[in-house]
C-alpha cells in the first residue's frame, strides 16, 4: 500500500502544483491587463471630454459679457475691463491652457453670472439630482425586472403584449412632453415647482414628507421613460434562456415552474440587465436637464439650463465635466462588474 500511495501523492502534489502556478499567474496577469486597458480607455475618454467641453460651449451663440451688462449702460472701456477680468479676451489656446491647469488643481473656475466657485455650485446641486435619479432608477429597475420576467414567462399572452406595448410607447416619449402631460393630468394634486415648500416645516418628518411630495412628479416622469429599457432587456434575455437545456433538465427533475424560473432562468438572464443598470445610471444623471427644467427641480440639470442662457462658460464646462465623468465611471463599473459576474468573460 505504501509503495502505491507515495507515488500517487507525489504526482498529485508535484505536477498539479506546477500546473496551478502558471494558471494563477496567467489569470492575475489577465486581470491586470484588463484593468489597465479599461482605465486607459476611461482616461482617454475623459481627455476627449475635457477638449470637447472647452470647444463645444464656445460655439454657442451669445456673448457672456453682453448678457451680464444687458440691463445697465456700460461704456466700451468697462466692457473691455470686464472681458479682461473674465479672461475671454485671451487667445483660444491660452484660455484652454488655463482651463486644463485649473482642472489639474481641482479648480473648475468661477461662474460669470453668480460670481461663485463652480465647484461649490455643483456640490450644492448634486444632492437633489442624486435623490431624483437614485429614486427613479431604483423604482425603474424593480418595476422593469418584475414586468420583464412575467412578460417573458407568459410570452405571447395578453399581459405580454400590453406591457410591451406600453413600455415601447413610454420609451419613445420625450421626457419634457411627458412631464407637461403629468402636470396637466394631476391638476395641482402635486407640487409643480421646486424641491421644498416656501414655508419649510420645523418637524423633520414633515420636511421629509414635503420633499417626497415634491419628488413625485419628476420621479414618475423619469421612471415612466427609463423602466422600459430594463423591462425590454430583461424580457429579451429571459426569452433566450427559456429554451436552454438546463431548464429542460430542471423540469425533468420535477421542479415546479416557479422554482425553475426563480432559481435557474432569472439569475442567468439578470447578467445583461445588471450591467445595463450601471451603464444607464450615468446617462440618466446627464439626461435630467429637461425633467429638472420642467419641474424647476434644483439639480444639475436645471443648473445647466440656467448656465446656457448666459452662456456661463465656466459653469457649463464644470457641469459638463461632472456629468460626462459620471457616465465614464458607470461604464467602467459596468465593465468590471460584468467580468466578476460572468465567468465566461473572465476566461476569455
Amino acid at each position: 500500500m505504501s509503495v502505491v500511495t507515495v507515488p500517487s501523492t507525489d504526482a498529485a502534489s508535484g505536477p498539479g502544483s506546477l500546473q496551478e502556478g502558471p494558471d494563477r499567474r496567467g489569470a492575475g496577469g489577465s486581470t491586470v491587463r484588463f484593468l489597465a486597458s479599461k482605465l486607459g480607455g476611461a482616461l482617454a475618454s475623459f481627455s476627449l471630454v475635457v477638449v470637447l467641453g472647452f470647444l463645444l460651449f464656445r460655439m454657442i451663440p451669445g456673448d457672456p459679457v453682453a448678457t451680464m451688462t444687458r440691463d445697465r449702460p456700460t461704456s466700451p472701456e468697462q466692457l473691455a475691463e470686464l472681458r479682461e477680468r473674465l479672461g475671454v479676451d485671451k487667445p483660444m489656446h491660452e484660455q484652454f491652457i488655463d482651463y486644463v491647469l485649473g482642472l489639474l488643481r481641482g479648480d473648475l473656475g468661477t461662474s460669470y453670472m453668480y460670481n461663485r466657485p463652480v465647484a461649490d455650485m455643483i456640490g450644492e446641486r448634486l444632492w437633489p439630482t442624486l435623490l431624483l435619479v437614485g429614486t427613479a432608477t431604483l423604482l425603474a429597475v424593480a418595476l422593469g425586472l418584475w414586468l420583464g420576467v412575467r412578460a417573458a414567462w407568459r410570452h405571447g399572452s395578453a399581459f405580454d403584449r400590453v406591457s410591451t406595448g406600453v413600455a415601447l410607447t413610454l420609451w419613445s416619449m420625450p421626457q419634457f412632453w411627458l412631464g407637461l402631460l403629468l402636470l396637466i393630468a394631476t391638476q395641482g394634486l402635486f407640487p409643480s415647482r421646486g424641491m421644498r415648500s416656501p414655508v419649510i416645516p420645523e418637524n423633520p418628518v414633515a420636511q421629509v414628507l414635503d420633499v417626497a411630495h415634491h419628488l413625485v412628479l419628476p420621479c414618475v416622469t423619469l421612471l415612466a421613460v427609463i423602466y422600459a429599457q430594463y423591462m425590454l432587456v430583461m424580457r429579451s434575455s429571459l426569452l433566450e434562456e427559456m429554451g436552454a437545456d438546463y431548464l429542460t433538465t430542471a423540469r425533468a427533475k420535477g421542479l415546479r415552474d416557479d422554482l425553475v424560473r426563480r432559481r435557474h432562468a432569472v439569475p442567468n438572464a439578470l447578467l445583461p440587465t445588471v450591467t445595463l443598470v450601471f451603464l444607464q445610471f450615468g446617462m440618466v444623471v446627464s439626461g435630467t436637464v429637461t425633467v429638472e427644467t420642467v419641474f424647476s427641480w434644483p439639480g444639475l440639470g436645471l443648473l445647466t439650463y440656467e448656465a446656457l442662457r448666459g452662456p456661463d462658460l465656466p459653469l457649463l464646462q464644470g457641469v459638463f465635466v461632472v456629468l460626462a465623468s459620471s457616465v465614464l465611471v458607470m461604464n467602467l463599473l459596468a465593465e468590471l462588474l460584468y467580468r466578476v459576474l460572468d465567468p465566461r468573460v473572465r476566461e476569455s
